[in-house]
């Protein structure tokens, strides 16, 4: 499991794979969060990170990301 830094547990770039999907690095990210509060090349850092238990992404993205901020 990540590390938490000062900076958050890991820091990057807000990205949108073919089928949707939000994340960041190895993480999935909350959708609804995303989508409301960020736009795809935002730079964050995660706070919070959890097991995706979703069938249909936990196959690419098994930890989601559900406390994040933009990165300063």
């Amino acid at each position: 499991m990540a590390r938490e830094t000062k900076q958050g547990l890991y820091q990057g770039i807000i990205e949108r794979d073919e089928k949707g999907n939000y994340f960041c690095g190895p993480y999935l990210l909350d959708y609804q969060l995303t989508e409301a509060q960020f736009k795809l090349g935002d730079k964050i850092s995660i706070k919070k990170i959890i097991g995706n238990n979703s069938g249909k992404s936990a196959a690419d993205y098994p930890q989601k990301a559900i406390k994040f901020f933009l990165a300063n």
